[in-house]
């Protein structure tokens, strides 16, 4: 971006400080008044220099305020993120159409030494690359790692040789109303942008589209744009307390950010070994975070399990896993990952007051003998795996699209798998059903309904729950790899034909 800047031009004649030298004057005289003049300037330099002079000790400690204390600890861990994404023609047949780029901004938070980074699922969905800028002006391409449609977060991952620096988590368990907060981000692609405001209101459910709400939100008048998505809301300590998802439309500084007790525990789900790694550790724990303390208590070990042979205990407190400091389920996830299946990683627990290491050696899923336990469930609750037969989202994908589907690898998406992270894959269309009657075939990989990503069963139960959407008289947009390329068109569900 340039600066233009007015400037008054001085004309050599007038850079002699007004002083004419006459050529009829004597040398002596000349030299005299030469003299004289530069004692007057050195004079009025030194005058000037003690009236304005360098700013005094008084001045750089007023300057040093509590806002430059928390901007200087958090920001070398908030990260720009650019987007290149294909964007279709919505009105195209289903046998291909005519394709642009377009280029989208948002902001992230640097959450792990090795490169995470977490940010808003609107601003990685269906894009194609990824480019994330740090504040030092280094650049890394992205890769999306994971990602949670219903709460609008995700996990992306730059690599380098280099350690990156992770912003410090605080609480959202002690806010209140009037506290300073500050934003940081990538308004409008001016990037690492800070702005200053207070919260506003606390606990807000917002409804952004038929498609998109949010519970439990921070509301702020710190300044938040389009860009800011992802970025963090931070406190006069320097920590993050919150991240920012969303601003009120033809409102003038009413922004909303996550609260990051909240985004923590979906963060945790986002890194959990048992899905990236295919590895588990069976230990079954709960975030405590009051103004008093955050820490990680453990209920129970599954049976059989990693967590179990290592010896937990409920009431332990889970205070390091190998180099990383834990306060939460977060840190428990990310401190496991990438370690190999039967390597010994040492976690130390406080226990009676004192501290006892303990050594897991973690062990994959297909090795498990433990009970599954369900995600989101409540801490200590499990229930054995559901089987297709018995799986509500299978039923309902069955009933109301006449599909049944399998998780695709990436291997499957053939030339597209740059593209997408994923799909599922058709296993079986039923006969006279929407998805036979649009044009779906066996072996297809379903990569899109609507405006979302299908890449998990969550996904499809997630999409076909949006009551909205599926009473809606507008067809189903859905999208499909098929032979290496990308085919669309409409469903027309059973229950709108009803």
């Amino acid at each position: 971006m340039k600066v233009c800047v007015s400037v008054t031009r001085i004309s050599a004649s007038e850079s002699a400080a007004g002083v004419r030298c006459s050529t009829t004057r004597l040398a002596n005289e000349k030299t005299h008044r030469m003299r004289s003049w530069i004692l007057s300037l050195t004079l009025c330099t030194a005058s000037w220099f003690v009236l304005s002079g360098a700013p005094s000790a008084q001045a750089s400690e007023a300057r040093e305020t509590p806002a430059k204390k928390a901007i200087r600890r958090a920001k070398s861990a908030v990260v720009n993120i650019h987007s290149e994404r294909t964007a279709r023609d919505r009105d195209s047949v289903f046998e291909g159409a005519p394709s642009r780029k377009v280029n989208g901004m948002g902001s992230g938070i640097i959450i792990d030494e090795r490169g995470y980074i977490v940010t808003n699922q609107h601003v990685i969905a269906g894009v194609d690359s990824l480019r994330v800028t740090l504040s030092d002006g280094s650049t890394f391409t992205a890769e999306t790692i994971s990602w949670d449609v219903k709460h609008d977060l995700a996990v992306i991952k730059i690599e380098s040789s280099r350690a990156f620096p992770v912003i410090p988590p605080g609480t959202s368990s002690d806010l209140e109303v009037g506290e300073t907060v500050l934003a940081v981000g990538n308004p409008f692609g001016y990037e690492h942008s800070v702005t200053q405001g207070i919260i506003s209101a606390l606990s807000r459910d917002v409804e952004v589209s038929d498609h998109q709400s949010y519970r439990n939100l921070l509301q702020t008048d710190a300044s938040i744009n389009p860009g800011n998505s992802g970025g963090p809301l931070i406190n006069l300590d320097g920590e993050v307390i919150g991240i920012n998802v969303a601003i009120r439309a033809g409102a003038q500084r009413i922004g909303f950010a996550i609260p990051i007790d909240d985004a923590r525990r979906y963060i945790a789900r986002l890194l959990s070994i048992r899905d990236l790694n295919n590895l588990y550790h069976g230990l079954i724990a709960h975030d405590v975070k009051t103004p008093e303390q955050r820490k990680l208590v453990v209920d129970a070990a599954e049976p059989n399990s990693p967590a179990a042979a290592a010896g937990f205990r409920p009431g332990d407190v889970v205070t390091q896993i190998g180099a990383i400091t834990v306060f939460d389920q977060a840190d428990l996830e990310r401190a496991f990952l990438g370690h190999a299946p039967q390597a010994p990683v040492d976690v130390v627990v406080m226990r009676s007051n004192e501290n006892v290491t303990l050594t897991v050696e973690l062990s994959r899923v297909e090795d498990s003998k433990s009970t599954t336990i369900a995600r989101g469930a409540v801490p200590g609750a499990a229930r054995p795996k559901i089987t297709p037969a018995k799986d509500p989202v299978a039923a309902k994908s069955w009933d109301m699209l006449g599909l049944r589907l399998d998780k695709a690898t990436v291997s499957q998406l053939g030339p597209m798998r740059k593209r997408y992270r994923g799909g599922m894959r058709v296993a079986e269309v039923r006969e006279k059903s929407p998805a036979a009657d649009y044009g779906m075939k066996k072996g297809d990989i379903l990569v899109g309904l609507h405006v979302w990503e299908t890449i998990r069963p969550e996904d499809i139960g997630y999409i076909l729950n949006q009551t909205t959407l599926i009473t809606g008289a507008d067809p189903l947009k859905f999208y499909v790899v098929r032979d290496g390329e990308v085919l669309y068109g409409n469903l027309r569900l059973v229950s709108r034909q009803k």
